[in-house]
């Protein structure tokens, strides 16, 4: 696999390993793993990336810093990028036995 530098548009899965960078302050574990991140979008023609998420509780006070920071994380990898809209979404509703990655489910003690 190629390595991307940041002159070049990232994938869908670059930007995806960026935002494992952003760390859930309250559980102390990134956004991905979590399974926050619903998904992502990248428009190489319009330099765009979307990326829509949800944090694990409507009520989530943290959830601005979350998606500054997943802003942060996207703008310092892949600087090419012209505009990211980190958006909370609450449909699905986040669920860690189904959502969260298997390393995930261990640590927080679902089987």
């Amino acid at each position: 696999m190629a390595t991307q530098t940041s002159e070049q548009m990232p994938t869908t899965e670059a930007v995806r390993e960026a935002l494992k960078e952003v760390i859930d302050p309250e559980l102390g574990l990134n956004i991905i793993e979590l399974g926050l991140v619903y998904d992502v979008a990248v428009d190489a023609q319009e330099r765009t990336v979307r990326i829509e998420m949800t944090l694990t509780s409507p009520v989530c006070p943290l959830g601005p810093i979350i998606q500054t920071e997943a802003h942060a994380a996207i703008t310092q990898q892949f600087p090419v990028i012209k505009d990211i809209d980190v958006e909370l979404v609450w449909s699905p509703p986040w669920d860690p036995r189904t959502m969260a990655s298997e390393d995930v489910k261990m640590m927080l003690g679902i089987w």
